[in-house]
């Protein structure tokens, strides 16, 4: 009788998101949608996304366009709408046909979250999409002698009302068009709105859809982590190639004025990959590119609230005999000697220091990095930390004890030794029967 194995691939997935699913719990994110967006095939499940993310706590601010929509309105009316320095110049004939556009656009959108519900694992669940008057717009003016008419900027944003809604669990959907002190209307970029959103609301992230997975490298690859000014240098290459008003470059400008201003991340994802909003935020590395204030990666000292996370990291090694078992007790005692690498509240690497100073040397050991991230210089970036420590109290040599990584010490410079070139606390412990190579490394 054959016996057929179930995948893991689902408990592996539900165990590596369960951080994120704590971590975003309660976080408000701003997410821009293009036009385009909306009308691709992929939108319906963009709106069950959305209102999955909704059902986990998260606070939702969703900002459409309707670039593509008033372009189709436009052609229609043989209307003629120029552009100046990106921005659409809006007489009141396209005025009236931008208003026609986004509020088409606004009851479709209403209208697909709650049609839409039924037939996922949503259903049963109620969305509320409230708009409102939440955003004052008040005119460009004349740049350069154009006068934009009725294009406009924002003013104002009433915070407190937009909180109020995100308190009650409602989904606030904005489009481009806002009004003035004066009962205007004015027609705004999607991308201002929405920078401008995350920005006074103090969001935790800021996402944007386009046609490609994020930001793209010059070998096709995806960029998955830029700081502001490799951001700033990606949208130079747009310019350069006269393509900065793709949904890329609008999103890149939004981006890094966003992040800049203090909003942590911002994401860019294509929508025409079904899932990439869940996979980009529940998943270890991500889908697409995100814009950070600093490295989502953090090599710091560990405390007594990394434990857990350590733990969980060490122990398939330890149970394949790589590494010497350590008890909960054991690591409580001797966490401050240990430092990590975090990434998104995730420990994916650790490894400890032991000075023995009287013999002028220090151990490293109990060096583990994460299954998913061993093709990086993790390690190296470990060992650099735990040199610097052992020099900077006037140590001269570090040690490692390792079963199966000789090569790789070697290559940073580690020389096989002796047990008898060990300190001589240590040397008392050492365990003949695992016979772990002893190597090390001059400071």
């Amino acid at each position: 009788m054959t016996v057929k194995l179930r995948s893991t691939d689902l408990v592996k997935g539900f165990r590596q998101s369960a951080p994120y699913l704590n971590a975003h719990n309660g976080k408000t994110i701003v997410i821009m949608l293009g036009g385009e967006a909306i009308a691709d095939s992929n939108f319906p499940r963009i709106v069950n996304d959305i209102a999955l993310l909704t059902s986990l706590g998260l606070r939702i601010v969703l900002v459409y366009g309707a670039r593509p929509q008033i372009n189709q309105l436009l052609e229609a009316h043989n209307v003629s709408s120029p552009y100046h320095k990106r921005i659409r110049v809006t007489d009141k004939r396209t005025l009236e046909l931008a208003k026609q556009a986004a509020g088409q656009l606004q009851l479709d959108i209403t209208a697909r979250f709650s049609m839409g519900l039924n037939n996922t694992p949503m259903a049963g669940s109620q969305i509320h999409i409230v708009s409102g008057n939440f955003i004052i717009a008040q005119p460009l003016g004349v740049d350069d002698g154009t006068d934009y008419h009725n294009s406009g900027r924002i003013r104002r944003i009433d915070c407190q009302a937009i909180n109020r809604q995100l308190e009650q669990g409602a989904v606030v959907l904005l489009g481009p068009i806002a009004s003035s002190v004066t009962g205007e209307c004015f027609n705004l970029t999607s991308e201002e709105v929405a920078t401008q959103l995350a920005i006074r609301l103090k969001a935790d992230k800021l996402i944007g859809f386009c046609s490609e997975q994020g930001v793209l490298n010059d070998d096709g690859s995806v960029a998955s982590e830029m700081l502001p000014h490799e951001a700033e240098q990606a949208l130079q290459k747009l310019i350069e190639n006269d393509a900065d008003d793709c949904g890329t470059g609008r999103f890149l400008r939004g981006a890094i004025t966003a992040c800049l201003a203090g909003v942590p991340r911002s994401h860019l994802i294509s929508y025409k990959e079904d899932g990439a909003l869940i996979q980009e935020l529940f998943s270890i590395d991500g889908i697409g590119t995100q814009i950070v204030m600093a490295s989502a990666e953090k090599t710091r000292q560990a405390g007594i609230d990394d434990i857990g996370g350590i733990l969980a990291l060490i122990r398939p090694l330890e149970q394949d005999g790589i590494l010497v078992r350590r008890s909960r007790e054991q690591l409580e005692q001797e966490i401050g000697q240990f430092t990590i690498i975090e990434r998104d509240g995730l420990i994916i690497g650790c490894a400890a220091l032991y000075p023995f100073e009287d013999e002028g040397m220090a151990e490293m050991a109990c060096v583990a990095i994460h299954p998913d991230y061993r093709d990086g210089d993790r390690g190296v970036i470990l060992l650099n930390k735990l040199r610097q420590q052992a020099k900077s109290i006037g140590l001269k040599q570090l040690f490692v004890l390792t079963t199966r990584s000789l090569h790789w010490f070697l290559e940073q410079g580690f020389y096989e030794s002796s047990v008898d070139q060990l300190p001589m606390a240590k040397k008392a412990l050492y365990n003949f029967q695992r016979r772990s190579k002893i190597l090390i490394l001059e400071l």
